[in-house]
């Protein structure tokens, strides 16, 4: 990320190599702030978070929090992960399923020497906070997910943490109890005041609930934004796939981008130099004879498959130029769609948003 004065904040700057993991990354987040990390499986982002958290020493760079170095591989300083101001929320939570929910919340605290009937009682207060007054003595095999992911986050958070971490939270709630779920963790974020980091996978949590997101790919970060800014210019094909997007690369040149020697796209705005093109799959028309009229952009291509969703249907079309097209249910039965069929494709150079590379 872009370097800026932070006194109440995270600068992590870390490189480390873990098996094939080549991992070289920086980030700088301000007190208040939500970041989510996303990437592919094997990119880095638990190992990112687990070497912030000081659970392993890193190869190289430095961590620090409000001002504070948690660890420094030019001076040596390293400070134990049970002595960071940092709140863990793991992907499967972890609670200790010997103990009440009472029990776990309190943890932090009786592992900080704080005394039985003080954690306790400061334990029921988040409980309440969390909506579970009443399930102090409940067990975690008798929670649900949802509440089980709301002890592990009072857990996080009642030692007050300067750096809350959170490693895939809903990965593990079904998708009924997952929006409802979300919308909690959103609320109680917001009444956080410190950093947060959610590593995700799932576009929407990460829109819904970071002020910025960082996608790291392969050990590096490719691109950090907002939601809309990430959305709107994607700079890879994992970023385009995930906001569900077509992206291509090429050369510009006036109105045309040429795409690698034997394809090219006709766009309303006039480019040059290396560009990133990307195409809504909304924008793509498909046709079983060649169209007439105003489209610049056509093409004949075969369909590899056809995804049918609950409104739409994402038709993958290969190629000259392979594309994905999204179009209603009517269309394909209309036109009579089916794997391995050959279709013209379509796309108005209006509807093609071209970027510098």
């Amino acid at each position: 990320m872009g370097r800026r004065a932070v006194t109440a904040g995270l600068i992590a700057d870390i490189s480390l190599r873990r098996g094939s993991l080549d991992l070289a990354a920086r980030l700088d987040i301000s007190a208040g702030e939500t970041v989510a990390v996303l990437g592919p499986n094997g990119a880095g982002k638990t190992t990112l978070l687990t070497a912030i958290a000081g659970l392993g020493h890193i190869d190289a760079g430095r961590v620090v929090l409000d001002s504070e170095i948690l660890e420094d591989t030019v001076t040596g300083e390293f400070i134990e992960p049970e002595q960071r101001p940092i709140g863990v929320v793991f992907q499967d939570y972890l609670l200790f399923p010997h103990l009440s929910t009472l029990d776990n919340v309190a943890f932090g605290l009786r592992a900080r020497g704080v005394h039985r009937a003080e954690s306790r009682g400061r334990a029921r207060e988040w409980l309440a906070r969390v909506g579970l007054a009443d399930h102090a003595d409940t067990r975690p095999s008798q929670l649900s997910g949802g509440q089980a992911q709301r002890v592990a986050l009072a857990r996080a958070l009642i030692t007050e943490p300067r750096l809350l971490l959170l490693d895939e939270p809903l990965s593990a709630l079904d998708a009924t109890t997952r929006a409802a779920t979300r919308r909690d963790l959103r609320r109680h974020l917001a009444a956080y005041d410190g950093v947060r980091i959610v590593v995700t996978h799932d576009p929407v949590e990460a829109a819904a609930l970071a002020d910025r997101l960082v996608v790291l790919e392969g050990g590096r970060v490719v691109q950090v934004g907002a939601p809309a800014e990430i959305s709107a210019h994607p700079r890879s094909r994992y970023v385009a796939d995930l906001v569900g997007v077509n992206l291509v690369s090429g050369h510009g040149r006036r109105d045309q981008v040429a795409i690698g020697t034997d394809a090219s796209l006709t766009v309303a705005t006039p480019v040059e130099g290396d560009v990133l093109a990307v195409i809504h799959p909304r924008a793509v028309t498909l046709h079983r004879q060649a169209p007439s009229g105003s489209p610049r952009n056509v093409w004949q291509g075969h369909i590899i498959s056809l995804d049918r969703e609950s409104e739409r249907v994402r038709v993958q079309v290969g190629g000259l130029l392979p594309i994905v097209a999204e179009v209603t249910h009517g269309a394909v039965a209309d036109l009579g769609l089916a794997e391995g069929d050959r279709v013209w494709v379509s796309v108005k150079a209006t509807e093609i948003t071209v970027y510098p590379a």
